[in-house]
């Protein structure tokens, strides 16, 4: 009898246990697993100017609370649509944010480009989409930290940067003890559930695209279905709260 409650008690802490690591693979599994199906979580959208955008309609979709437009590429080059567009998203009452699309070479001088033409405010996302951390046609992860030292010179802030698994993954083995960890995370990753999120340079992504023309996981009214579709790790009065995401030093 002795032995047999013994057992039974020693069951009983079992299931406790278990309880306990179900409970927070759940709430660390909701983080990963289509986390925009929660009514309180923020949604991003990142256009540029093939992307159709019906203002009127797009407003009906309240849990859109900010926009982050393509603005520069290179040295030279700006998206056509990107000042109307943020007049109109301004006026409408939407959190703004803008990224630069980098390419190969001169990354310091693509830095100022960006800050120069762009001219963020303080309430304004900054962002740099590094597409191909070993690309030779694309910006590489070492042109990207002198993009990034560039801009937190200009500005006082680091970006957000934009990147893929792959690239998120060579970054996070290799450049541990670089500026990137100050760069929050902006994950491009086309899956309903990510159980293999690549930690080591950042805990968990700020952002996460989850829908594009690659994947139509989620219509957005007001846009087709390329559009790009984010989600924040959060509720919206979180991201208000938090945005733009990175602020200057004191």
């Amino acid at each position: 009898m002795k032995l047999h409650r013994l057992a039974g008690t020693f069951f009983v802490a079992l299931l406790v246990v278990a309880a306990a690591l179900g409970l927070a693979c759940s709430v660390h599994a909701g983080e990963f697993d289509r986390p925009w199906r929660e009514e309180s979580t923020a949604l991003i959208i990142d256009p540029y100017a093939e992307n159709l955008l019906v203002w009127d309609k797009l407003q009906t979709e309240k849990r859109v609370v900010a926009i982050i437009h393509k603005s520069t590429i290179g040295t030279s080059r700006i998206d056509s649509k990107y000042f109307a567009r943020k007049a109109e998203a301004r006026k409408r009452g939407y959190l703004w944010g803008s990224y630069h699309w980098g390419v190969a070479g001169e990354p310091e001088r693509q830095a100022e480009y960006y800050i120069n033409t762009v001219k963020p405010g303080p309430d304004e996302l900054i962002a740099l989409d590094l597409e191909d951390a070993t690309s030779t046609t694309l910006m590489n992860a070492d042109e990207a930290l002198l993009f990034i030292r560039r801009v937190r010179q200009m500005t006082g802030r680091y970006p957000v940067l934009y990147t893929n698994h792959a690239s998120a993954k060579l970054i996070s083995s290799k450049f541990k003890n670089s500026e990137f960890s100050q760069t929050p995370l902006w994950y491009a990753r086309f899956k309903a559930t990510v159980t293999d999120f690549p930690k080591g340079v950042w805990p968990t992504y700020a952002l996460w695209q989850f829908s594009s023309e690659i994947l139509p996981q989620l219509p957005v009214e007001g846009t087709r279905s390329d559009m790009d579709v984010n989600v924040y790790n959060g509720t919206a009065d979180e991201l208000k709260a938090k945005w733009p995401l990175t602020k200057a030093a004191p």
